[in-house]
């Protein structure tokens, strides 16, 4: 529970009664949560959608429906469902609108299926339909050992580019190298402009941005003329200010993806994209990476992981529920 705002350590472990079940919603008994960047931010009263306390913290889930609502066709209990929501997720039961949750493909867990949804499906998005990738292109990726940019890692190269990771460790640049990733660079380890040209000196055709702040403008720099520039989030806390003589003299498109907007928007690429990347994840051609496991009730700890930027991957939360 939060109770009030704060950083993670305001969240607390709390016995409540289970929440009502109304018509066409689903109870879910979650077996794993993921904890993202935002969900810190939430926590914070930081994010650009506020939650009133108290509340539950947690977007994403996976888990088994035990109980449905009256009117609910499209599952049944006993299926095995990942969801995502605002808030609700970091507990041990979660009622949501039956619509708001799919169905876990065969083979797959529901510790991969909690970690997928939001990043994964925030990258392919991006990629897909947002930069407009294409086999071939070099695609530079910073942050790339956070949940995002790890999952653009892996599906940039499942798309066919070549993949340059940028991360602040030659840990988390390992595992993006095991991920698909052809080009390595630590930005703690000198200037991020240089290294960027050193690497690519005929630049690139796309970034991808999850971090912000001062590692943004040496990346757009690294944009070949008409390169484009896709901003999905500030994980550093600071949001950029980019020289705009920079996009007029190099042709640059600077491009901004928000999930809530655009599932709203264009909804027809959403439902495309939604199939191609369930089907690579049923298939095995992609699938989360998850770095760190907490129990529920070091809840404060996992987002306190999560917000010091010490993730690789994706953190999951273990309720304890075995799954049916």
């Amino acid at each position: 529970m939060c109770t009030s705002y704060g950083p993670p350590e305001v969240v607390t472990i709390e016995e409540v009664p289970s929440p009502p079940l109304d018509a066409q919603q689903v109870r879910v008994r979650v077996h794993a949560a993921a904890v993202n960047f935002p969900d810190v931010l939430i926590v914070a009263n930081q994010y650009q959608v506020s939650v009133p306390t108290p509340f539950v913290p947690g977007s994403e889930f996976a888990g088994e429906i035990v109980e449905l609502g009256d009117g609910v066709t499209s599952a049944a209990v006993g299926d095995h469902v990942y969801g995502t929501g605002i808030s609700g997720a970091f507990a041990e039961e979660v009622v949501i609108a039956a619509g708001a949750v799919k169905p876990i493909p065969d083979g797959v867990d529901l510790r991969s299926a909690a970690a997928f949804g939001v990043a994964h499906r925030t990258s392919y998005h991006v990629l897909r339909s947002v930069a407009r990738l294409a086999p071939g292109e070099e695609l530079i990726v910073l942050g790339a050992g956070g949940g995002v940019g790890l999952a653009a890692v892996q599906l940039g190269a499942a798309l066919g580019a070549s993949v340059t990771a940028v991360a602040s460790s030659a840990e988390k640049l390992e595992v993006a190298a095991s991920y698909g990733a052809t080009r390595l660079i630590d930005h703690r380890s000198g200037d991020l402009r240089q290294q960027l040209r050193d690497q690519l000196p005929g630049g690139a055709d796309v970034v991808i941005d999850p971090v912000g702040g001062d590692l943004a403008e040496p990346a757009l720099r690294a944009l070949h003329w008409g390169g484009r520039f896709v901003t999905v989030g500030y994980a550093s806390g600071v949001i950029p200010r980019i020289p705009l003589n920079l996009v007029l003299l190099k042709g640059i498109k600077i491009l901004g993806f928000d999930f809530r907007s655009f599932m709203e928007r264009v909804p027809d690429e959403t439902a495309r994209n939604e199939i191609e990347l369930m089907e690579m994840l049923a298939t095995g051609r992609v699938a989360p990476h998850i770095g760190a496991t907490f129990p529920l009730d070091e809840t404060a700890a996992a987002l306190r992981y999560v917000g010091d930027g010490r993730a690789i991957g994706k953190v999951v939360l273990d309720t304890g529920s075995a799954p049916g």
